[in-house]
C-alpha cells in the first residue's frame, strides 16, 4: 500500500474537489445574501428533485430521522397502531415509530437482497395495523408491486424509506418505471453527508403525489402552522438550511453519475469474486436498479470479525451493517423468530464504495479480501 491514498469507507474530499468551483459559488450566493433559513435555493432543490423523481410533492427537512417522523405525525394515527417493518435495517425507523408511541412490527428479510420479504408481510397484519414501512436497504427496491398490493387489499398506508437508494429505478410488471421513494403514500430521505446525495451537515426530505397530505406535512415541519402564528396542529421544527440546499442543487446534477461510478466499483468487486465461493456477493432484483450506497457481501465459513481486523491491517477498513437486528435491540426487543435477520447481522460485511473509487484501490481491497479469505 506504500504510496497509494488512503482508502476511506466514502471519500467526500476528492468528490468535493471535482465540484469545488461550483460549490464555493453556490454557498458564496448564499451568504452574500445573509438568508440561511428558507431562500430561493431551498426552493429551487425542492423544485429540481421533483422534476428529478418525477413527483408532485418535496418537502425539504432537517434530516433523514425527522422525515420519517413527519410521515408518520401526518398520518394521523393513534397510540399502539402498528406499523409492520423489517427487522434487519438501521434503528431510524423504528425509533421514530416508538417516539410517537406506535407499535413496531418487525418481520423478516430476504437472504439475498436483504429487503423487507413481502411473502411475511400478510401474516403480520393485524387490526391495528396501519401501515408498511419498507426500506430500500444499500441502494435497491424492496417489492414494492407487492408491497402495494398487500397495502391496498388491507386499506394500508405505506412509508418508504429511501435514505440509501435515492435515484434507483423501479420496474413494475407493466414497465412502467418509478424512481425509489415515490411509490407509496410517502417516501423519506436522508441528505448525510455519505449518502449518495449527500449535502455537508443533516438534511432530508419528504415526497409524496397526494396533495392533502403535502399540505399536512408541511404544516407539521414548520410547527403545525399554515399561517404564521396560527398553529392548527401539534408539529415540529424541522427544515433545510438554505446553504445546504445550495450544495445538494450542484450535487443533484451529478447524482446519475455519482450512482454509475458505485455500479462501477460494485462491479469490479462481484467480478473479482465470483469465483470465491466463501463469498456471497450483493444480488439486484430483476424489478430494480441498484445504486449500491453500500457493497455488502455475504462470508460463507469465514470468522467476518477476523476478516474485518485483518483487513484494518492492511489499512482497508470495513464496515458491518448492522450486527444486532431490530428485534434483538434492548429498546426494542421483540420475541419474534426472524432467522434470516438474525443470520445477516453474522454474516455480512460491507467493503469501500464511494463515487471516487480508484481501480488501484478495488485491485488492491480484492487482492487482500481473497488472500484472507483463503488463509482461513
Amino acid at each position: 500500500m506504500e504510496g497509494m491514498q488512503k482508502i476511506q469507507m466514502v471519500d467526500l474530499h476528492s468528490q468535493y474537489l471535482k465540484i469545488k468551483d461550483e460549490v464555493d459559488a453556490e454557498m458564496q450566493q448564499v451568504i452574500d445574501s445573509s438568508i440561511f433559513i428558507g431562500g430561493s435555493k431551498v426552493q429551487q432543490f425542492k423544485e429540481s428533485l421533483q422534476k428529478y423523481l418525477n413527483v408532485k410533492h418535496v418537502i425539504p427537512c432537517a434530516n433523514g430521522t425527522d422525515a420519517l417522523q413527519i410521515a408518520f405525525m401526518a398520518l394521523d394515527l393513534k397510540q399502539d397502531d402498528e406499523i409492520i417493518l423489517p427487522g434487519f435495517t438501521y434503528a431510524a425507523l423504528s425509533e421514530v415509530i416508538a417516539l410517537l408511541k406506535l407499535k413496531p412490527v418487525f418481520v423478516d428479510v430476504e437472504e439475498d437482497t436483504f429487503n423487507i420479504d413481502s411473502s411475511k408481510i400478510q401474516d403480520a397484519i393485524t387490526e391495528r395495523t396501519k401501515a408498511i414501512a419498507p426500506v430500500h436497504l444499500f441502494g435497491q427496491c424492496a417489492n414494492m408491486e407487492e408491497i402495494l398490493a398487500i397495502a391496498n387489499k388491507n386499506d394500508l398506508y405505506v412509508i418508504e424509506d429511501n435514505a440509501q437508494a435515492i435515484g434507483a429505478d423501479y420496474v413494475y410488471s407493466t414497465g412502467i418505471k418509478s424512481k425509489s421513494g415515490c411509490m407509496g403514500d410517502i417516501g423519506t430521505t436522508s441528505f448525510f453527508p455519505s449518502k449518495n446525495l449527500g449535502c455537508f451537515g443533516d438534511g432530508g426530505a419528504i415526497f409524496t403525489k397526494d396533495d392533502a397530505l403535502a399540505e399536512k406535512i408541511k404544516m407539521v415541519a414548520n410547527h403545525g402552522q399554515k399561517t404564521k402564528y396560527y398553529h392548527d396542529i401539534i408539529g415540529v421544527n424541522s427544515r433545510l438550511d438554505n446553504l445546504q440546499a445550495a450544495i445538494l442543487n450542484v450535487k443533484l446534477k451529478h447524482l446519475d453519475t455519482y450512482c454509475d461510478n458505485r455500479v462501477a466499483a460494485a462491479n469490479f468487486y462481484n467480478d473479482a469474486f465470483s469465483k470465491e465461493n466463501k463469498i456471497i456477493t450483493p444480488v439486484t432484483s430483476s424489478f430494480t436498479t441498484h445504486v449500491f450506497h453500500q457493497y455488502t457481501m455475504k462470508l460463507n465459513g469465514v470468522d467476518r470479525d477476523a476478516l474485518k481486523v485483518a483487513l484494518q491491517e492492511q489499512g482497508i477498513p470495513s464496515m458491518v451493517y448492522y450486527p444486532v437486528a431490530l428485534h434483538k435491540q434492548k429498546a426494542y426487543l421483540q420475541d419474534v423468530s426472524l432467522p434470516v435477520s438474525e443470520k445477516l447481522t453474522n454474516s455480512v460485511l460491507s467493503l469501500p464504495i464511494h463515487t471516487e473509487m480508484k481501480e488501484e484501490h478495488l485491485s488492491f481491497i480484492t487482492e487482500k479480501v481473497l488472500q484472507i479469505v483463503n488463509k482461513n
